[in-house]
């Protein structure tokens, strides 16, 4: 583990003990740690991405519902940056629009395959309107910087809910979440440290909370999600999250099931929209 996250996780360590949690439970919680990508349009990383710029696709690929967010170049991610089965090369394309009635997709273009200039902006997203032109004014074009991250879980227990975390053992999960979201706010390059005008990017880890709520665990809820018992809620994990520069916060969390992101069937991708005015 590389140092910067090695102090991240002391933090988080130190903060809990302060706090009086018990040693053990502090401990078992550091335990779930998972490594994740930070992209970032500032920092001194490698580029392995870009905020919108051009789209491009494969001819018989259909024409994208919702604006590009993001392009990530899958071969300039190191292996272990994420514990997630991503390709090892292409390119994968995140879609979505950071408003309260967003949503989005995912699309997946190996390397090699021939591809093809589109329209950049669909149907209904005209940079000509004042709405939309604002949301693109607050989403600047430019690379992604890797910053190689640690993240640790949101959890929000509710009884009934299906979405209830199935984590180990019966450690205060609620206190050490407010822990983890004081040392995360604090981080000087972290992911909320860096202004509306460099949109991070998370890629893998568990996320950060979205309205209460691990994004993964809300995924996996069956209502709503045709053709899925109550009780087959799979393993979601979280591909990708990106925190717009959105006046108030928003952000577009793309969660799928680990099994589907194996076999590259990212049109089984769910995309969840937290925004807050």
């Amino acid at each position: 583990m590389l140092p910067r996250n090695v102090k991240v996780l002391d933090q988080v360590r130190a903060e809990a003990l302060r706090r009086d949690i018990p040693a053990a439970d502090v401990e078992r919680w550091l335990e779930l740690a998972r490594p994740s990508a930070l992209l970032t349009q500032g920092g001194d990383g490698p580029v392995v991405g870009a905020i919108r710029g051009p789209l491009t696709l494969p001819a018989d690929a259909k024409d994208p519902t919702y604006p590009l967010i993001a392009t990530i170049d899958c071969a300039a991610l190191p292996a272990d940056v994420t514990d997630l089965p991503l390709p090892s090369d292409g390119r994968l394309l995140l879609f979505g629009w950071p408003e309260e009635s967003g949503w989005g997709e995912v699309m997946y273009v190996p390397a090699g395959v021939a591809v093809e200039e589109r329209e950049q902006y669909p149907p209904g997203f005209s940079p000509d309107d004042e709405e939309c032109a604002e949301v693109y004014a607050e989403i600047p074009q430019g690379d992604l910087h890797l910053t190689v991250d640690i993240s640790l879980p949101y959890v929000k227990t509710i009884p009934g809910l299906p979405w209830s975390p199935p984590l180990p053992g019966d450690p205060p999960f609620e206190e050490l979440t407010e822990v983890w979201k004081e040392v995360l706010d604090k981080l000087p390059d972290g992911p909320f440290s860096y202004g509306g005008w460099t949109t991070p990017l998370l890629l893998g880890g568990y996320g950060t909370d979205c309205n209460g709520f691990n994004p993964a665990w809300l995924g996996a809820n069956p209502s709503g999600r045709s053709g899925h018992e109550e009780s087959d809620h799979g393993d979601w994990v979280v591909l990708a999250e990106f925190h717009g520069g959105r006046q108030g916060g928003a952000s577009i969390h793309w969660v799928i099931q680990r099994a589907d992101l194996k076999e590259r069937r990212f049109n089984q991708a769910s995309v969840l929209v937290y925004w807050n005015p």
